[in-house]
């Protein structure tokens, strides 16, 4: 089985997904929003499945850093897809194409549920 990781190396809820398909015997592809941007076409899927609240991460050191007049771009869905496509970081990480189902967020893909 194949997964497609969305997100940033350097995270750590990019890296515990990794770990955890890994260790399930999963392989990976993984898409570095840094070095190849957001897929836009993909963006509008994220924000139709889950919503805008739960794709922005407004929890992040970057978003936290914008002004207010940049995340107040967020307020609508035009305005919140330039803010995601300029700023990836402050997509909910990570985002994970696996086994016919769409995550965001989620680290765990164990075998056993409990």
């Amino acid at each position: 089985m194949t997964a497609k990781v969305y997100g940033i190396p350097n995270c750590d809820s990019v890296k515990k997904a990794i770990a955890s398909l890994k260790a399930n015997d999963v392989e990976i592809v993984f898409h570095d929003f840094k070095k190849h941007g957001v897929p836009a076409q993909l963006l509008d899927e994220w924000i139709a499945a889950f919503g805008l609240d739960k794709v922005i991460n407004r929890k992040g050191t970057t978003w936290r850093s914008l002004d207010e007049n940049l995340q107040s771009k967020a307020q609508s869905p035009e305005g919140a897809k330039a803010l995601l496509l300029e700023y990836p970081s402050i997509i909910k990480r990570p985002v994970v194409e696996f086994a016919g189902e769409l995550t965001i967020g989620k680290t765990d893909f164990s075998k056993d549920p409990s």
